[in-house]
C-alpha cells in the first residue's frame, strides 16, 4: 500500500471532534518527523512566518470598447500589484482597444509579475459584448509569456431585471 508521505506534521494540529489527526489516523504516527532546512523537526523549508504568499495573483481583465485594462492583484483584490492598459503602450486614440494593443499590455504585465515573483494567475474577465478580442488576446499572451493560469472567470454582469435602458424601443440611431 503506497501512501503519500507528505509534510504530516503541519496538519498534526488538525483537530476533528476533540482528538489531533495524528490519532485518528494511526500510520501516520509509524512516519519519522519531517526535518526541517535548519534541522528543527516539523520546521517547514518555504514560506516564513509572516512572509507573504506571493504565488498566486488574480488578473481582472476589463475589455470595452475604447480599451483594454489589466489589473494585477493579491488574492483578496485588495492590494494592486500592477496595472496597466492598452492605452499605456499605443499612443494612437484609435488603437487602444484592438488585440494587439492588449497584447502588449499582457506581455508588460506578466515581466512585471514575475519581478515581484507571482508564477501563476487566476483570471477574472469582465468584456462588454460578450467576450472582447481584447480579452482573448490579453489572455493568450498571459498564457504564452509563461504565466501558469488557474482559474478563468467570466464575471461580466449580466442584468437579470432593471429599469429600462435609454435609447427607445428601436435602439441608438447610429
Amino acid at each position: 500500500m503506497d501512501r503519500l508521505r507528505a509534510p504530516y506534521n503541519l496538519y498534526s494540529w488538525v483537530f476533528d471532534g476533540g482528538r489531533p489527526l495524528a490519532r485518528q489516523v494511526p500510520w501516520i504516527q509509524s512516519l519519522p518527523p519531517v526535518v526541517g532546512p535548519h534541522g528543527r523537526p516539523g520546521h517547514h523549508p518555504g514560506l516564513q512566518p509572516g512572509e507573504p504568499l506571493r504565488d498566486f495573483g488574480v488578473a481582472h481583465v476589463f475589455a470595452s470598447f475604447n480599451d483594454t485594462f489589466i489589473h494585477v492583484t493579491d488574492l483578496s483584490g485588495r492590494e494592486t500589484l500592477v496595472r496597466i492598459t492598452g492605452g499605456m503602450k499605443i499612443k494612437a486614440d484609435r488603437d487602444e482597444s484592438p488585440p494587439y494593443a492588449a497584447m502588449l499590455a499582457s506581455q508588460d504585465v506578466a515581466q512585471r509579475c514575475k519581478e515581484l515573483g507571482i508564477t501563476a494567475l487566476h483570471i477574472k474577465i469582465c468584456a462588454t459584448g460578450a467576450t472582447r478580442p481584447g480579452a482573448q488576446s490579453a489572455l493568450r499572451a498571459l498564457a504564452r509569456s509563461g504565466m501558469k493560469i488557474g482559474r478563468i472567470e467570466d464575471v461580466t454582469p449580466v442584468p437579470t431585471d432593471s429599469t429600462r435602458r435609454k435609447g427607445g424601443r428601436r435602439g441608438r440611431k447610429l
